[in-house]
């Protein structure tokens, strides 16, 4: 890990304690999960804690949403109410980015993904997150595309509506003001 992704101690502590108290607060997210082994496995890799600063830091409000005992993982998941705020006006990856001739977004969400050290939620992903409570009501959230599909120009994305999760599609070049993407991390 280089010096640039590591967190200074001071920063770690405080990381801890906004995603403690934030697990604390959403409690039926993680259900049979302890706080403490979370915190034990966060302070063995730095590297990871570094990007759930990254998700912290572009508004996502990152979440233990689940524990993988074969894997021993625990799974984090941008919880944010909206898509994240810092992460929004950008189209799918880099070639959709490349492609664009003029009005360029500022990035993509698979490069800034990359450079958090995260993934962006798939479409399954996005539904189990929507069973632990209502996300992107008023945003979309671009999700990992299928290769057929991105071959094909396109990118899918997905809101909540009308008590209902949509998964819809969209030039993978597009973007809006609206539409961001929700990260995933394991650890």
């Amino acid at each position: 890990m280089s010096s640039k992704n590591k967190l200074s101690k001071e920063r770690s502590a405080e990381l801890l304690q906004i995603l403690e108290k934030r697990f604390e607060k959403n409690m039926p997210r993680h259900k049979g999960i302890v706080w403490d082994k979370v915190k034990t496995k966060l302070e063995k890799n730095p590297d990871k804690l570094w990007s759930l600063n990254q998700m912290e830091e572009t508004d996502g409000e990152p979440d233990v949403v689940e524990y993988d005992k074969q894997n021993d993982e625990y799974t984090f998941f941008d919880c944010a109410p909206e898509s994240p705020k810092a992460r929004r006006s950008i189209c799918y990856d880099l070639d959709a980015w490349e492609s664009r001739k003029e009005f360029k977004p500022k990035h993509s969400a698979q490069g800034m993904a990359a450079e958090m050290g995260i993934e962006i939620l798939n479409e399954a992903q996005f539904r189990y997150l929507q069973q632990l409570g209502k996300f992107d009501t008023k945003t979309s959230s671009w999700l990992n595309t299928p290769k057929k599909i991105r071959d094909l120009g396109g990118a899918i994305f997905g809101d909540f509506r009308f008590d209902t999760v949509f998964i819809y599609h969209n030039g993978a070049e597009s973007y809006y003001a609206g539409r961001g993407f929700r990260g995933c991390l394991r650890v």
